[in-house]
């Protein structure tokens, strides 16, 4: 699963850093809100790229006295952070332009001026702008288009694995953080490059900007919607989440139904990374079972946990006779 997520996060990550530096070109040319907002996004979508690298990294160490069963929740820590930091930041900033530029109509190329120190260099390309804005959104659409299907033959494998319905029960279930994070922001910046494509093209053609001014506005409440949601699925895993129902269900019956077990008194999970479970149990044994026998009956459920689940890791099994 590591390899897969970090192939996206690569491929999401050549994409974002190439098309910010695009978008950002095309905001100097026409001072366009939603090609600034867009210019925001990508930029948060390649620190995003880091970020997650960086977590994939450092939950790759090993477990050690302060940390025993390793370093794995260190990815849903820096998810979380992308989305606190990261998109939170970005969301506001594109809202609050794009609010200005509604409040304000009309006033996109003087602040183009402004960044521009003075030097027009519009009159330096021989394209019309406008022309130049069409042609960074499509090329970023495509960008997208490709980061997005990796991501999504990523999760898809996943949903194969562990029988998930689709892809709304994938985010509800999966504990890979990186390439669930790497599918929503690939979306969303497919949708985002969309919505300024509309925009811009609305305000030229129809002579009205407030066209221009509402796009931004919406990629800004779509990045900031979007931190919301990654926050909260972030969230139950950084808490301790377990394995689904009937998920344990599964694996508690084959416990009981082992030889020799009389009952499964007491039954837990929790994820300490991506795809990594901590299984714990208190069995009860029967009573004629010496100490012998009943480390090989611990061995043997710890080897069943571990082939009926691959995500189970560690297998803790107290004994009662």
């Amino acid at each position: 699963m590591a390899g897969g997520s970090r192939s996206v996060v690569i491929a999401a990550l050549i994409a974002n850093g190439s098309i910010a530096v695009l978008k950002f070109f095309g905001f100097l040319l026409t001072g366009s809100p939603s090609m600034l907002s867009e210019t925001y996004h990508s930029i948060s979508d390649t620190g995003n790229q880091v970020f997650l690298l960086v977590g994939i990294r450092y939950s790759n160490r090993k477990a050690n006295r302060a940390h025993p069963f390793g370093y794995g929740k260190a990815q849903f820590f820096y998810a979380f952070l992308v989305s606190v930091l990261l998109f939170g930041i970005a969301g506001w900033e594109s809202l609050k332009h794009g609010y200005s530029a509604l409040m304000n109509p009309g006033h996109g190329g003087e602040r183009a001026d402004v960044i521009l120190a003075g030097i027009n260099f519009t009159e330096l390309v021989p394209v019309d702008p406008f022309w130049i804005n069409v042609v960074v959104l499509l090329g970023a659409i495509v960008f997208e288009v490709y980061a997005l299907a990796k991501a999504n033959a990523e999760l898809q494998r996943q949903i194969d694995a562990y029988d998930w319905s689709g892809i709304r029960e994938a985010f509800s279930k999966t504990s890979d953080v990186t390439t669930l994070t790497a599918f929503t922001e690939d979306a969303i910046a497919l949708a985002g490059a969309a919505i300024a494509l509309v925009g811009i093209s609305l305000a030229r053609f129809l002579e009205m900007p407030i066209f221009d001014a509402i796009s931004s506005v919406l990629i800004g409440a779509l990045l900031m919607g979007f931190a919301v949601a990654l926050a909260w699925e972030n969230k139950r895993l950084i808490l301790g989440e377990s394995l689904a129902a009937d998920v344990e269900e599964t694996l508690q019956s084959a416990i009981a139904e082992h030889e020799g077990v009389v009952h499964v008194d007491g039954f837990r999970t929790v994820f300490v990374g991506p795809g990594e479970v901590l299984v714990t149990a208190d069995v009860s044994f029967d009573g004629d079972a010496t100490a012998d026998t009943v480390d090989e009956d611990i061995t043997a459920i710890e080897e069943k946990l571990k082939s009926l689940d691959d995500r189970v890791r560690i297998v803790y099994i107290e004994p009662e006779v």
